[in-house]
């Protein structure tokens, strides 16, 4: 030996008992070729080594003996040795057969399936361990590594010759930058880390957990004694296993390895962390694999781990090695530094901030893996920088965690038995997390610490900042991101966001749709696993809702408690304090959009609404719906629920672009009509107010009409849903309406408080002006819909299935219905109609089909009228040329309404009020509220107008019902119902006429001798009575007569029978030649005025002197009745002078 190392330029010397030999080798010598040529000078029989520790190994030369100790002139060959030659020669290449070290790993990496002899084996393992107990290669280390050994302080403080110090450099050699001694150290390690008992003082700190385990003999066998790694595997399973072990299990069941062991096991580990030949069970197990999958993947720096990680689960992987790599992840899971890759990209950074320097965590704690990820993703979301590296493999081992839940033992612990249940054989690439996801989404059937454990593998894998760390979602959405989402950088965390705007759309697949709620609702428990949200309301969530950092949890706020903080400052806080950020309020704001597509997608709403949600809800399935369920039974929900729903509706009423299924269905009409107020970053109630104003453009789908209709049917469930109107009408409220919460209820209090101050001219309104103005807004919107008012909805439901049930809601359509068949329907409906009828007359804007109907009427005749008197100037303006016929059709339905009854006519109502008691006292004590009288005061009106009895207000106003109803005969209600017979009897064609001109009421003139209801013919009579107090009552006349009235009475003023009388006149005087038509047409009138008188003849003298007042013929009646008043007189003067003279003659006597 000393001449060896004299060749070789060493100075040596022998110790002082003859056993340990120092060395000093100059630098110029290659390391590797040091140790080659000290195992070319190393035979198995060499004494004076001595084992880890300083001990003498007895009975290490077992398998020595008998062999050659001489040393040929090559120095000592293991090719050569009797009991490895034929192993050597049949095995390993002939160019390494000179080479001891490239002999002995040849045969360390041997096939598996390549036996080598039993005394081969022991010789080989005898031959390694002395290597590790030979003081001499300490020796060499201490002259090759001097500069590493003094740059490391625990290596420099170990004890010389026992061992130790090769041991310390071996576990320091990631940070041996030196290349000689990089290269030794390496070397030697490949030499130690092939059997655990080469290991310094693994065998000492296991051998009772090596037993207690069945993990293989402590003693030499017969078979493959120089690869243990069998061993280490086994414990390293027991070690993973251990961390899956129920805590509340008995002790009888359960095991656990001893500290000292863990900790041996877990350094082995990380010290073979590098290099995977370096574990050597992993290496046997997977060498198949790595030429499959990782041919071209050079070794070191633990590629090759990382490699075979990646394809863990592709199908060409062999069990063996999938098992073996499983081991190790799980290793890594329990310590980071296991990672070789990991541990060195992270050092600084961990270093930097303090992530393994946490006094209150113990140790343990601080090497695990999800402690490292949480730390320094903490570090990413406050804004900080980590390096480029790190990150890189941070993604890597979070994307792992992802992929196989095995590797978290909370998951396989908590989740054992719903894993067994439902999600059986679906381990790889994530797909057992996603099932167990769903469960939770949809069932809600998670044990609780089950669930936690979800919650936690999220927030440390964080998939919110990178979708690819999920592979499922990946792989899922992979065509979606392609096609809706290739607008965002890969990897960024909008790509999630944009998945979310895109979800129940065309673009969607059903696979990434569920893989994307099923990550979504745990995102959604913790509003930290958004990282856009985070970054821009971190602040504000500290300032406002006291929260703590990214990694610390607070176990006292229940799910979505943070981010519930957030929606209510942002939507409802007044105070300057305490408002958020712009950026925030957008990013809340955002979120809420995109979580209203699922109720599931809001914690505290799934959690309050539970029970409701499977009592009410179950069959709606479909996106969007379960909401709108909830809001539908608002008042049948638990306390709790309907409180939660209540907010949230009170939200969506201030921002309806939260409904973004909605907002989707409305697009067109967003973009066609109120695209300014949909570009507006705060919405108050201004996007759904314009989106009810055009419900009924042509670009109104069904779907965004049924949805701007149900928000409104909801809104009417609460004031506080119509944020405008709550906003503009609270303060009012409060005062006038107080303990009133359904909105309708609210606006009949308001409007009837403005309509009681209008009627009785109070000084000051009561109700604002800017509630009046919202409340205005309220009226014309609930009059679009009966739905829209509840209780004449309810009152009217049988009613409209009888007698509406094809007509479509909306358009105010049913209303319609209702109105048109208003003498079938219920007494209940009726009356609630009736009323209805009465605030549309009163109030015409709010007579939606009116409005609608006659827009551009009311534009071209009526744009300066006041909204009072809209139907007024309609009806003025019927018969002009310019009337849209439609428009005129529904003037004349609405005068037909109004001639039922007075009370529907406000005009007529506050023009004749002192005449109605006055002379239709009988008919008001007989009439019923709400209840049409049938015309029967109008009628008593108009035989008063007859006798010319009305004040002159009413007898304008009379007088323009009677010229309207003398051209249509629809608008005389008591004729239309005393004629139902008659009119389609007698006059038939004239009722088929296409427009009414006063045709049908001729006809009944001219049929009079034919009618034979009684109550017609009054009728029939009446209008002639009629006819006589003013020509235009006769259209047919007047139209006769208008030349003759132009030439003849132009100077006489209309009314009261002035002109009828002219004409009288001019027809008796014989130099006066009338149009023949209006001849023919007086002559039939004085005929049939004289069989009126003959069939009805007056009923008192009041009628008498009326019938005399109005005839034609006063003046010659008058004259006559003079004359006999005259002759009368003069008889009774001669009478009494006669009397007085016999009487006068008898006193005489």
């Amino acid at each position: 030996m000393s001449a060896f190392l004299a060749v070789v330029g060493f100075v040596i010397s022998p110790s002082e008992d003859g056993g340990v030999w120092t060395c000093a080798a100059p630098a110029a010598v290659d390391p590797l070729l040091l140790l080659d040529l000290f195992l070319s000078r190393t035979q198995i029989g060499d004494r004076g080594h001595r084992k880890c520790g300083g001990e003498r190994r007895a009975g290490q030369e077992r398998g020595g003996a008998g062999r050659g100790v001489g040393a040929a002139s090559g120095g000592w060959k293991l090719a050569e040795e009797a009991a490895c030659r034929e192993d050597v020669s049949r095995i390993c290449p002939k160019h390494s057969w000179n080479n001891n070290l490239a002999v002995l790993e040849c045969l360390q990496d041997r096939k598996d399936e390549t036996e080598i002899a039993a005394d081969c084996n022991h010789l080989l393992w005898n031959y390694k361990l002395n290597l590790t107990q030979d003081p001499k290669f300490e020796s060499v280390a201490v002259e090759v590594c001097k500069s590493t050994i003094s740059g490391i302080k625990e290596c420099a403080a170990e004890e010389r010759g026992k061992g130790y110090l090769v041991s310390c450099l071996v576990d320091h050699r990631s940070n041996i930058s030196e290349y000689q001694c990089n290269q030794y150290i390496t070397k030697m390690t490949s030499i130690i880390y092939s059997d655990y008992r080469l290991i310094c003082g693994f065998m000492d700190k296991c051998r009772d957990d090596i037993n207690k385990l069945f993990c293989g003999s402590v003693n030499t066998g017969e078979k493959d004694l120089h690869s243990q790694g069998e061993v280490i595997a086994c414990l390293e399973k027991a070690l993973v296993a251990e961390q899956d072990q129920d805590p509340d299990q008995g002790l009888a069941g359960r095991f656990s390895i001893q500290d000292s062991c863990r900790k041996a096991i877990m350094r082995v580990a990380e010290l073979s962390s590098d290099d995977f030949h370096l574990d050597r069970h992993l290496f046997f197990s997977c060498r198949d694999d790595r030429e499959r999958f990782c041919e071209h993947i050079p070794a070191g720096e633990g590629k090759v781990y990382k490699c075979l990680f990646n394809h863990k689960f592709e199908e060409g992987m062999s069990d063996k090695c999938k098992d073996a790599l499983s081991t190790r992840q799980k290793l890594i899971v329990q310590d980071y530094k296991v990672s070789y890759s990991l541990a060195k990209a992270c050092k600084p950074d961990l270093r930097k901030y303090r992530c393994n320097m946490d006094t209150a965590m113990p140790r343990a704690r601080e090497a695990k893996l999800s402690y490292l990820l949480l730390c320094l993703e903490a570090v990413v979301h406050r804004g900080q920088t980590v390096s480029g590296e790190c990150q890189g493999e941070m993604l890597d081992y979070r994307r792992m965690l992802m992929e196989d839940y095995s590797l978290s033992p909370e998951i396989v612990l908590h989740c054992r038995g719903e894993i067994d249940t439902h999600c059986s054989g679906l381990h790889h690439k994530g797909r057992t997390l996603h099932c167990l996801m769903r469960v939770s989404r949809e069932k809600g059937i998670l044990e609780g610490h089950c669930q936690k454990a979800l919650q936690t593998l999220i927030q440390e894998t964080d998939p919110g900042a990178d979708y690819r760390i999920d592979r499922a979602l990946n792989e899922a959405c992979e065509s979606v991101i392609q096609t809706a989402c290739k607008h965002i950088r890969n990897g960024d965390p909008m790509i999630l966001s944009c998945l979310m705007e895109h979800l129940y759309t065309d673009k969607m697949v059903e696979d990434c749709e569920q893989r994307l709620l099923e990550l979504q609702y745990f995102i959604s428990r913790d509003w930290k696993l958004d990282p856009i949200m985070y970054k821009k309301c971190q602040n504000d969530a500290a300032r406002i809702c006291h929260t703590h950092g990214w990694n610390e949890t607070s176990e006292f706020l229940p799910p979505g408690a943070v981010f519930s903080c957030l929606y209510r400052h942002a939507y409802r806080t007044e105070m300057q304090g305490r408002r958020l950020s712009r950026d925030c309020k957008t990013e809340v704001q955002r979120i809420l959009h995109q979580r209203a597509l699922d109720v599931k997608l809001d914690p505290e709403l799934q959690q309050r609404c539970m029970t409701d949600l499977g009592k009410w809800c179950s069959e709606k399935t479909e996106a969007g719906q379960e909401l709108e369920c909830l809001q539908d039974h608002l008042e049948d929900l638990a306390p709790g629920c309907r409180d939660v729903v209540g907010n949230l509706t009170e939200l969506e009423s201030e921002d309806i672009q939260i409904e973004a299924l909605l907002i989707r269905a409305c697009e067109p009409v967003i973009q066609s009509y109120c695209h300014e107020v949909a570009d507006n970053q705060i919405d108050t109630g201004d996007l759904m107010e314009c989106l009810v104003a055009n419900k009924h453009q042509k670009e109104m789908n069904e779907k965004c009409a049924v949805g701007v209709t149900h928000f409104q049917l909801i809104q009417m469930k609460d004031f506080r849903f119509s944020y405008k109107f709550k906003m503009a009408c609270k303060e009012d409220v409060l005062k006038l309406c107080p303990n009133i919460k359904k909105k309708v209820d609210v606006v009949i209090c308001l409007s009837t408080t403005v309509r009681n101050d209008t009627l009785q001219e109070a000084k000051e309104q009561r109700v604002s002006m800017k509630c009046r103005k919202q409340l205005r807004v309220e009226e014309l919107e609930m009059s679009e819909d009966i739905r829209l008012e509840p209780e004449l909805y309810e009152s009217c439901r049988q009613d409209i299935k009888q007698h509406c049930q094809n007509v479509v809601f909306g358009n105010a359509q049913v209303i319609e219905c209702l109105k048109e068949n208003k003498k079938h329907l219920t007494q209940h409906c009726h009356q609630k109609v009736f009323r209805l009828q009465e605030t549309e007359m009163m109030d015409p804007e709010l007579d939606f089909q009116l409005m609608r109907v006659c827009k551009q009427m009311i534009r071209r005749f009526c744009s300066d009228t006041d909204a009072k008197n809209l139907l007024q100037c309609l009806k003025q303006n019927k018969n002009s040329e310019l009337m849209d016929p439609k428009c005129k059709q529904m003037i004349t339905k609405r005068q037909i309404t109004q001639n039922t009854d007075y009370r529907l006519n406000p005009v007529l109502r506050k023009a004749c009020k002192a005449d109605i008691p006055k002379f239709c006292q009988n008919i008001l004590n007989n009439a019923r509220d709400d209840n049409e009288l049938e015309g029967q005061v109008i009628s008593c009106l108009k035989l008063k107008y007859a006798d010319q009895r009305l004040s002159s207000d009413c007898e304008a106003q009379i007088s323009v019902i009677l010229q309207e109803s003398a051209l249509d005969y629809r608008l005389d209600p008591q004729l239309q119902l005393q004629c139902s017979e008659e009119i389609p009897r007698l006059c038939a064609e004239e009722v088929a006429a296409q427009e009414q001109t006063g045709q049908v009421e001729e006809c009944l003139k001219v049929n009079l001798l034919k009618i034979n209801h009684e109550g017609c013919k009054k009728e029939v009579l009446n209008i002639l009575k009629e006819s006589k107090a003013d020509i235009f009552v006769d259209p047919v006349l007047h139209t006769a007569c208008a030349l003759d009235i132009k030439h003849q009475c132009a100077a006489i003023p209309p009314g009261k029978g002035r002109q009828m009388s002219c004409l009288m006149e001019a027809l008796q005087d014989k130099r006066v030649r009338l149009q023949p038509e209006c001849k023919k047409r007086l002559q039939d009138r004085i005929d049939m005025w004289s069989y009126a008188a003959k069939v009805a003849p007056a009923e008192g003298f009041s009628d008498l002197a009326g019938q005399v007042f109005t005839s034609p013929a006063k003046s010659y009646i008058l004259s006559m009745l003079a004359m006999c008043v005259v002759l009368l007189f003069l008889m009774g003067l001669l009478c009494g002078r006669i009397t007085k003279r016999v009487t006068q003659e008898l006193k005489d006597r």
